[in-house]
């Protein structure tokens, strides 16, 4: 666990965009729906209920995210914790479903899981494709593991320098564009930190957390001659749970657990047992107790620094 958990770096500037009307559209639309018989048109939660089984969709053994229990060699920890949550919520067993960066998108969208909490931070680009919670359960940027030896101790030394990121990972387009890294896209974080040891990649990119754990964790030993690069985080995003477009019930019903989460002191506690970073779960347990959640993406640096992309590119001749 962080005892100071690290500064956050944002490749752009910041663009102040009005958002008065949207978080209070977010903070009406729990209870509208949940008010409202038409909420319980989309079929979701009714088959979910019906089966008597939710499915979720968590990262594999990556802790401290999801961990293996050597009794049984089922995968638990921290994501397990919170869809089973949700699941005891609903009054229906959990189903937890290994993803990775490549198929947890496509598992959601064909219905083989019916919510994915495998620590995918908010995106344009996702957002353009999935629904999810508004209020995020985490704020997390990506680290940059590197060989000691290889003099990178800022982002900007990754320019022209070889980093691993897993597929599909939001982290690959600033290393690009605004530190111009090569990138190259593994499967996911094994392959990755694979690759960095055989001298393939120069930094293998991944979500910080992750990266703290392989150096500080079970099997650290073999990590001796490496190290994070540095401690600002590549662009810190909001932590959501995610689900299909159209799925406004199922929207709701997570965002209200997710704010319970928050007030009750529940995903701190998780965060801590399991070695989760927690200083901004912390500060969002204080928050919620005075009845104020952030709200994604508006409340956040990455959803403004994504607006000024926009802009930049469309006053372009």
């Amino acid at each position: 666990m962080f005892n100071h958990p690290p500064r956050f770096v944002m490749p752009f500037a910041s663009l102040p965009l009005p958002r008065t009307a949207y978080r209070l559209f977010t903070l009406l639309l729990p209870v509208a729906l949940l008010a409202s018989p038409a909420a319980h048109a989309d079929a979701t939660l009714d088959k979910i209920k019906q089966r008597g089984k939710l499915s979720v969709g968590v990262d594999g053994v990556s802790p401290p995210f999801g961990v293996t229990d050597p009794a049984t060699g089922k995968t638990g920890g921290y994501q397990y914790e919170l869809a089973a949550d949700i699941a005891r919520r609903l009054g229906v067993t959990l189903e937890t479903v290994s993803v990775t960066a490549s198929t947890r998108v496509q598992f959601l969208q064909t219905g083989k899981v019916d919510l994915l909490i495998a620590n995918i931070q908010w995106t344009k680009e996702r957002n353009d494709s999935l629904s999810f919670a508004p209020t995020p359960y985490d704020l997390i940027g990506g680290g940059a593991l590197v060989a000691k030896s290889s003099g990178i101790k800022r982002w900007e030394d990754l320019r022209g320098k070889v980093a691993c990121v897993s597929q599909g990972s939001n982290f690959a387009k600033p290393l690009a564009e605004s530190y111009g890294a090569v990138v190259k896209g593994l499967r996911g974080i094994p392959e990755s930190l694979l690759a960095l040891k055989g001298g393939t990649c120069d930094a293998s990119v991944h979500v910080y957390p992750a990266l703290y754990n392989t150096l500080h964790g079970d099997g650290s030993d073999q990590w001796k001659d490496f190290t994070l690069a540095t401690e600002d985080q590549l662009i810190p995003s909001p932590t959501v749970v995610w689900m299909r477009k159209g799925e406004t019930d199922t929207q709701a019903f997570v965002d209200k657990a997710i704010q319970d989460w928050h007030r009750s002191g529940f995903l701190l506690r998780q965060a801590r047992q399991w070695g989760v970073p927690d200083k901004w779960i912390a500060s969002r347990h204080e928050l919620a107790l005075k009845g104020r959640f952030d709200r994604a993406p508006f409340d956040f640096e990455v959803y403004k620094s994504a607006q000024l992309a926009d802009a930049t590119k469309s006053s372009k001749p």
